[in-house]
């Protein structure tokens, strides 16, 4: 199978792109500024700016992937975030490619204080989550069949491993090591999910005849804090160290209890998605 994956050069990307050829397909992947991320002739790296109208039709033109995995990331960028994903979905439509877009539970505003499942409508409280939600409707709208998998926080491996370490565990670092100001809210409530196992779910999404929307958070809710412990126990730093906070006394946008309800996605997968406790215990 040839696969393109957008956003091949970052942390939920390059895991992508590492299970992609390792698992023997033909593999593209894309970069936004800059050079390839890599040199290996088992990837194709093409630049691609989703702002750019044309240039996404030109590399899913060139490709011809059997299945775009669309792993991008633009923040609250709304050019990025909410318009750059519906001229890739229209680009995949087009060439006949099956389109997996990554979405975030940032939709939600945890005001239901219940699990989200697949059914819930978005109701987004920054503008991070605005743009997602609006990819959503417009991936849908413009490709039919694709898949939107709404997934929570990513966490790697730390500082060792071929999974790397990601943005929530290098703040723990810095926190632990007092080179960051600022706290773990203890009101804030994810489900995260291991970019491993998130990776070898969207992969098998792509490869299967899935559409529709789908839920790939981590088998366990627990707040930010609580995963800040998990993540400095693992790692060897000292817990006692890192800030408490609550999100709701603080100035920072965002939602508060946000748990996705990922059973009836896990049902479909022969993948997979861990807890916390599970993949950040010593040895997993």
């Amino acid at each position: 199978m040839t696969l393109l994956i957008v956003g091949g050069s970052g942390f939920l990307g390059a895991e992508l792109v590492r299970q992609a050829v390792a698992a023997g397909h033909r593999t593209a992947a894309t970069y936004a500024t800059g050079r390839p991320p890599g040199s290996t002739p088992a990837v194709a790296w093409h630049a691609l700016d989703l702002r750019d109208p044309g240039r996404a039709e030109a590399v899913v033109a060139e490709v011809a992937p059997r299945a775009v995995v669309n792993a991008s990331s633009g923040g609250a960028d709304w050019a990025v975030t909410a318009e750059g994903p519906v001229r890739l979905a229209r680009a995949a439509a087009a060439c006949g490619s099956r389109l997996v877009h990554v979405s975030s539970d940032a939709v939600f505003s945890g005001a239901s204080g219940l699990p989200y499942d697949e059914s819930c409508p978005p109701d987004p409280l920054t503008p991070y989550g605005a743009a997602k939600a609006a990819a959503e409707t417009g991936v849908r709208l413009v490709h039919p069949g694709a898949v939107v998998a709404r997934t929570s926080l990513i966490i790697g491996d730390g500082q060792s491993g071929q999974s790397g370490q990601s943005g929530h565990e290098r703040v723990v670092h810095e926190l632990a090591a007092g080179t960051r100001t600022g706290a773990l809210f203890t009101d804030d409530v994810r489900c995260p999910v291991h970019v491993t196992d998130l990776a070898a779910a969207l992969l098998e999404l792509a490869s299967g005849d899935a559409t529709g929307m789908h839920h790939l958070g981590g088998a366990e809710a627990l707040s930010r804090h609580e995963l800040g412990v998990l993540i400095a126990r693992r790692d060897g730093l000292d817990h006692s160290r890192l800030p408490t906070g609550l999100r709701a006394d603080s100035s920072i946008p965002g939602a508060l209890d946000v748990r996705l309800d990922s059973r009836a996605t896990q049902r479909g997968l022969s993948t997979r998605l861990r807890g916390a406790h599970q993949f950040l215990s010593s040895g997993a």
